[in-house]
């Protein structure tokens, strides 16, 4: 057997992608994205490397000038000796001059800091790609949901 030459183009990514927040996609409109680093007990990171981390319910706050992500629900493994609470507070790393341009950001009315995904990158550090946008209203969403069905129509009606 052969092996598959490489795709052309972009390269392959080295991230391994943990949990993704697919609902933030769907409730907020992201203005922009940006890579935090996570602070992980040792027992955390196994258990994430395991696949069991949950994103569903997770929010990042800025508080007394350092990023918080709170919610974050890590289960421990049946082999921890050591097992810190699953939902606990966990610390992001920001660059300060980052965390200052995101302070300003987020005390404009409505936005929010929202983690998108949770993964490992290429040297094997934790990361949490954070989002920053404002909730959807009810409106919002329909006109958001008109536009998508009307470029998917669009394109069969292209592809056809």
């Amino acid at each position: 057997m052969t092996a598959h030459p490489p795709a052309k183009g972009k390269p392959p990514s080295q991230e391994k992608v943990i949990a993704t927040n697919r609902r933030a996609w769907h409730d907020f409109e992201i203005e922009e994205s940006f890579e935090a680093g996570i602070m992980l007990a040792g027992s955390e990171v196994k258990a994430i490397r395991a696949g069991r981390a949950d994103l569903k319910e997770a929010f990042a706050e800025i508080h007394q000038g350092e990023m918080w992500l709170s919610s974050l629900t890590i289960t421990p493994l049946a082999t921890s000796t050591f097992a810190p609470p699953p939902a606990r507070r966990r610390k992001l790393l920001v660059h300060a001059t980052e965390l200052d341009r995101l302070v300003g950001k987020v005390a404009h009315k409505g936005m929010a800091l929202i983690p998108l995904k949770l993964y490992f990158n290429a040297r094997g550090w934790a990361k949490v790609e954070v989002g920053v946008g404002k909730r959807f209203k009810k409106g919002d969403k329909r006109e958001v949901l008109k536009k998508k069905i009307a470029t998917r129509e669009m394109r069969q009606a292209r592809e056809d």
